[in-house]
């Protein structure tokens, strides 16, 4: 008699556990109304921003960069653009790098010399980078 009552208390027990539950444990759960997460792979942006006159400290800089790795002759301006770059790999990011995660204003400028073009992306500072693709 005495293992009966605790067979029964311990079967009482059991269902008054699982019926406080809620839904049973094989239903999926159910959506959040939310889209799911999506990831994207960074890679380079397309500049967004308006026509600008590069400033004379910046092209002394391009000019500057250019004669360091050899090439000769005068360059052209193409374009200058304002851009804010969504990092500081300043929408050019290299394989092994890390990069600041912050908005950067700057500027894309684009010349050519001898029909070669040349990317050069700014930052806060009138340091050039050459982007390289």
């Amino acid at each position: 008699m005495a293992r009966y009552l605790i067979t029964a208390a311990g079967a009482l027990l059991l269902f008054s556990l699982t019926a406080c539950s809620g839904a049973p444990m094989t239903q999926p759960p159910q959506p959040s109304g939310r889209p799911p997460f999506q990831t994207v792979t960074p890679g380079p942006i397309a500049p967004s921003g308006s026509p600008t006159a590069v400033p004379p400290a910046r092209w002394d800089a391009i000019v500057a960069n250019l004669e360091s790795q050899g090439v000769t002759g005068t360059p052209e301006l193409v374009s200058a653009t304002a851009v804010t770059w969504n990092s500081g790999a300043l929408g050019c990011p290299q394989p092994g790098q890390s990069y600041t995660q912050a908005l950067v204003d700057g500027m894309q400028v684009i010349v050519t010399v001898d029909a070669v073009r040349y990317d050069y992306r700014f930052g806060t500072s009138d340091s050039p980078k050459l982007c390289k693709r």
